[in-house]
């Protein structure tokens, strides 16, 4: 895992003094703490911070073929297949990501369509002046554009871009309006003016200035859903299973995984005890898990105590609490520039900062309910209205609370582009595709990704693979759902699997006791975040000293939460206050 960065000048432009590449590189420093590269080339400047993961000593980047240099983030989990098919190419490093390069130099820009893994990719070609862009298909890695009037810069963060002073802080309305009401922002537009996000799968070529072309790639197989029976779906699926999490556990470095007490991160787990039985022994699993010191909340800590006992893992549950909160929610929103409304990143953060002192890669079971059909809303969005349909976020976080100035108007066209333009063999899948290519690539893996590089450490999450998208997207609705259970077939697959994970036990959810905190603080916190001029620009300041008042309210808790992170956000990320003050420090600083 690294993070990357460049400009392509147009032609007759002025290369930017060299300050401005090393503040790019600064900015993505946590990324890549093993090694800082900047290059310059003709009409083109690449630099790259490096996290070592595979060939520690040899794998630095830029690689170079001929007029070709390539920079990328991620890692290609059929490098090895790849090699062999190349053949007699000399690869000049052990990298998992030269093989892009190599397809590059085979294919062009068509190189990615036989990548399997998680990767943003540039690659610039010195003869032609052209540089190539490519994000894997499930948009598990993120890559940003800046038009500039000299050239097209690009970063794996916005951040980034702001800081070396290429483009400058501020909010898009449209996108802010989103943030607030979905958590999360939707499509090609970030909340910054001037910074758009290459969307997952696609695939851009650009020279001077001009865009010259632009493919995408999509993560699921297309076609008619199958006829096939539960006997046979299931050998698919453990085929498919095991296949991605050997993938995934390629490492030159130690390697761990988040464990909950739900089903997806329980599937990940039995497969690696698996392959670890198979292989007749071999270093316990390391696993790490959340718990909270709350009441009444759900805490899976007992549960995925259990489950790694039953495989003989190594397990530690990692307290958070109300002070976790308050002192490092400022460091945690400072990693979010494109910002996440997730409470889920409180514990996602202190997670992978302990789980950095012992590993550099963690894998994790984001992607289940998405792919396999989890959700409840899947369910109600493919309902008939008087059977109690209705659509999915239909209602954004404020409506009806009386909170803001005005209802925002546009907050929900990002999703119903979605709506209108998804396919799939079923209307399960129309709606789970929804989700995979709005809501899984903006928020939760987005999430996952700032978290853990922010403490350097890789996530990487092996239910998203192509191998397991072609085993079960076009499974039949009697597979997906079943007795009003979804993940029917992953949780058959997990009750043979590991029997302790009682998989169709009724699902506890997740949840951050982030309104008993808040509420905790609140005649304190409520002025301050009522103070604050982002705030008072889009919500009655009388409205929102009461939300946080009540905020152990049931529709109270994630709106406060909202304006808290927002609040934040906006102080960090455009005002430009340091992330290193407690919550109260940071909001006080008006």
């Amino acid at each position: 895992m690294c993070g990357l960065a460049g400009i392509l000048y147009n032609r007759g432009a002025t290369p930017r003094d060299r300050a401005v590449l090393e503040r790019l590189a600064g900015a993505l420093q946590h990324r890549g703490p093993d090694g800082v590269h900047i290059v310059r080339m003709g009409r083109a400047d690449m630099i790259h911070t490096r996290l070592a993961i595979i060939d520690i000593n040899g794998g630095d980047q830029p690689i170079s073929a001929g007029a070709a240099t390539m920079i990328a983030n991620g890692e290609i989990y059929n490098d090895p297949e790849i090699r062999k098919r190349i053949g007699v190419v000399h690869y000049s490093t052990g990298s998992d990501c030269e093989s892009a390069l190599r397809l590059w130099e085979r294919d062009g820009s068509a190189f990615a369509s036989e990548l399997r893994g998680m990767y943003a990719v540039a690659i610039y070609d010195d003869d032609k002046g052209e540089l190539t862009l490519a994000r894997d298909p499930f948009g598990i890695k993120s890559l940003y554009i800046a038009e500039l009037s000299d050239g097209v810069a690009f970063a794996s963060e916005p951040a980034a871009l702001i800081a070396a002073g290429l483009v400058p802080p501020g909010v898009d309305q449209v996108a802010r309006d989103e943030l607030l009401q979905l958590q999360f922002t939707t499509g090609r537009r970030t909340i910054f003016p001037g910074i758009t996000r290459l969307l997952p799968g696609e695939t851009l070529r650009i020279a001077a200035g001009r865009l010259l072309d632009r493919s995408r790639r999509s993560p699921l197989p297309e076609g008619a859903a199958e006829e096939i029976d539960e006997a046979t779906a299931l050998a698919r699926l453990d085929g498919a299973l095991m296949d991605s999490v050997r993938a995934h556990e390629r490492s030159d470095v130690p390697f761990g995984m988040f464990l909950s007490g739900g089903v997806d991160s329980a599937t990940v787990l039995a497969a690696m005890a698996r392959i670890r039985r198979e292989a007749g022994g071999g270093a316990p699993i390391q696993a790490w898990t959340a718990s909270f010191d709350a009441r009444g909340v759900a805490d899976e800590a007992s549960a995925a105590a259990t489950l790694a006992r039953a495989v003989g893992a190594q397990h530690e549950t990692v307290r958070v609490t109300s002070d976790d909160m308050w002192r490092h929610l400022p460091a945690i929103v400072g990693g979010m520039d494109d910002p996440v409304a997730d409470y889920a990143i409180i514990p996602t953060w202190l997670l992978a900062r302990r789980a950095r002192e012992s590993v550099s890669v963690v894998l994790s079971g984001e992607g289940g309910d998405e792919l396999f059909a989890g959700y409840g809303r899947y369910r109600h969005a493919t309902r008939p209205w008087w059977r109690g349909g209705r659509r999915m976020r239909r209602r954004g976080m404020f409506d009806g609370l009386g909170v803001l100035r005005s209802r925002p108007a546009r907050w929900r066209d990002g999703l119903a582009g979605a709506e209108m333009s998804v396919v799939g063999p079923t209307p399960f899948s129309r709606a789970q595709a929804v989700d995979i290519a709005e809501w899984l690539p903006n928020d939760l893996l987005l999430k996952l990704d700032r978290c853990l590089m922010a403490h350097g450490v890789e996530g990487r999450t092996p239910l998203l693979d192509p191998i397991v998208a072609n085993a079960v997207w076009r499974l039949p609705d009697s597979l997906r759902v079943r007795d009003g259970r979804g993940k029917w077939l992953l949780r058959r697959w997990l009750e043979q699997a590991l029997p302790e994970a009682s998989p169709f036990a009724p699902k506890q959810g997740f949840t951050v006791p982030v309104g008993e905190w808040i509420a905790g603080a609140g005649r304190k916190l409520g002025p301050l975040v009522a103070a604050q001029p982002a705030i008072t620009e889009i919500a009655d300041p009388d409205m929102v000293r009461a939300l946080f008042k009540d905020a152990t309210a049931r529709r109270a808790a994630p709106a406060a939460w909202t304006l808290l992170f927002y609040a934040l956000w906006r102080r960090i990320h455009v005002d430009g206050v340091q992330r290193d003050g407690d919550v109260f420090e940071t909001l006080a600083t008006v």
